[in-house]
């Protein structure tokens, strides 16, 4: 079952109530101008970037698979989104994050969440530095004149930058931000450097009166509390947009990105539960999570919301705030409903500069800066799979460049193992005139051809056994290459009998019909059996 609890490993005090509230504040400010932000990119109106916030992060924090997450609108999935709702409306898109939310829930229930465990190491470090400079330059649009950037439908660009004197006082009030939290633990742990940053900077900018960008500068984040929505029916929905019909058309238009935006929130999500897990050393669940993601954005396609998934930047803001149960995401989520409801006028005076600040040492946090260090120890491979996953991740999206990196891996892992295939020979001591080929390494498709060319039939006596105690018959390919061989001493007048067969194997050639097996033959006891090989069961092509 899974586990629910608030605190998991201690036992609820003042101490860490306030630990939590406080860091569930933090990343609530945080959240104001990444979720206007994303709604911009989606091209969708900025209390839909913040209800989805509100609603993904309060469902994934009371029944997410890992305490300590956070979740909410995310850059990599309005990229996709934004052409979507270009050619359709927003009422599409809230039709597509329901069905997303589904697919999400069977991923989940199908416990497809397990793969993650198929992702390497090094696509961990290129994935943890390509979030970080993703999560760099998204800072740059708070350095240029507000409403000066257009839509490409790839995210926000262009854009005119601050006057000099702007900028310059900004770019200052950035590294004051970022000097009160370097220094805050040093001085005092009562609350969390993120904020305390926060605060010294909106107190000093309020009090003297700076013009600096704010977040009323980005858009007005005051609304009601999000209601229940149907986004499918006949006529003019939200925003003036058309409703989108319940047909097998609509249903058309919509699984592609459905499929495409399940596929990258369960990625990201999934990755950064394994990175905070690292952080926090605690387990949590993949597949519950894929649960709590899909649910949350079933529920928030139904509340006007553009859905979500975890976020990375946020995550690492509310663990090194000291957030460790679900209290502080509860509580990260309601205190934005608050912004929303009852404390917009007020959050919007916070300076976006003092934001910036934090979002730049969450980027000094996330970026692996040993991978820079090993990337002259490891394998050349490895190397080349954080650099690749890093580039990708920066130009393209999250999804892409992982399984590009998977790929590679794989591809990479095959060939080592495709070139360890090799055999000793000698003389049976059990059947005199034999000779025996101790096959060592995998049998599979990388390797079937490297096994053919280690027997030589013209030369070899009427009776060859093919020993396989050091190696593993793993694909169809496997069996074809061994049908292969067979057929060449068939054909040449001999014989070829396998030997040492695991049970794995067994159950595989079995299967295959390439086994001609007797009746008293008892596999889990007689693994020393020579068996003869039949030909022509998967035929020459």
């Amino acid at each position: 079952m899974p586990d629910l609890s608030v605190m998991q490993d201690e036992r609820l005090s003042l101490t860490r109530l306030r630990i939590e509230l406080l860091s569930g504040l933090t990343v609530a400010l945080a959240l104001v101008p990444e979720a206007v932000a994303f709604a911009f990119v989606a091209d969708v109106h900025p209390l839909v970037g913040l209800y989805a916030a509100f609603l993904v992060g309060l469902v994934t924090a009371l029944i997410g698979g890992r305490p300590g997450m956070i979740s909410g609108a995310t850059g990599a999935l309005a990229v996709v989104m934004v052409a979507l709702v270009a050619q359709h409306g927003v009422e599409y898109l809230f039709a597509t994050v329901i069905l997303m939310g589904i697919l999400q829930v069977i991923a989940g229930a199908l416990r497809w969440g397990k793969f993650i465990r198929l992702v390497p190491h090094p696509v961990m470090l290129g994935f943890v530095n390509g979030l970080a400079i993703v999560i760099f330059l998204a800072q740059m649009g708070q350095f240029k004149v507000p409403g000066s950037m257009v839509n490409t439908g790839h995210g926000m660009s262009g854009g005119e930058w601050l006057p000099l004197g702007e900028l310059a006082l900004m770019l200052g009030l950035v590294a004051l931000t970022m000097g009160v939290i370097w220094i805050m633990p040093r001085i005092t742990r009562v609350v969390p450097a993120p904020l305390a940053g926060i605060a010294v900077v909106a107190a000093l900018v309020i009090g003297l009166g700076l013009d600096v960008p704010r977040v009323g500068d980005l858009a007005s984040i005051e609304g009601k509390f999000p209601s229940f929505h149907l986004p499918f029916g006949e006529g003019t929905g939200l925003y003036g947009t058309p409703l989108a019909p319940f047909t097998l058309e609509t249903l058309e238009i919509i699984l592609p990105y459905a499929v495409i935006l399940a596929a990258i929130g369960l990625i990201e999500s999934l990755l950064t539960l394994n990175l905070v897990g690292e952080m926090t050393g605690r387990r949590g669940g993949a597949s519950q999570e894929c649960i709590a993601q899909g649910l949350a954005n079933t529920l928030t396609g139904f509340m006007q919301g553009m859905g979500g998934c975890a976020m990375i930047g946020q995550s690492m803001i509310n663990v090194r705030s000291g957030g460790r149960t679900r209290i502080a995401g509860v509580a990260a989520a309601l205190f934005l409903l608050v912004f929303i409801l009852y404390a917009a006028p007020a959050i919007e005076q916070i300076p976006l500069a003092a934001l910036v600040g934090v979002m730049f040492m969450v980027v000094i946090g996330t970026f692996a800066w040993n991978s820079l260090r090993i990337l002259r120890k490891v394998p050349v491979t490895d190397a080349l799979v954080i650099v690749l996953v890093t580039v990708v991740t920066v130009k393209y999206d999250l999804a892409i460049a992982v399984v590009v990196g998977v790929i590679v891996s794989a591809l990479a892992y095959s060939w080592n193992n495709a070139t360890r295939i090799h055999a000793t020979t000698r003389e049976s001591h059990t059947d005199k005139g034999a000779k025996v080929y101790e096959i060592q390494g995998p049998l599979f498709f990388g390797s079937s051809d490297g096994f053919m060319e280690l027997f030589t039939v013209e030369d070899d006596p009427d009776l060859v056994i093919i020993d396989f105690a050091e190696s593993r018959v793993v694909d169809q390919s496997a069996l074809q290459a061994i049908e292969a061989i067979a057929g060449r001493y068939e054909a040449a007048g001999k014989r070829v009998k396998l030997r040492h067969l695991s049970r794995d194997c067994h159950r595989l050639l079995t299967k295959a019909g390439h086994l001609m097996v007797d009746s008293d033959d008892d596999p889990d006891y007689a693994l020393a059996v020579d068996y003869d090989v039949r030909t022509g069961v998967l035929g020459g092509h």
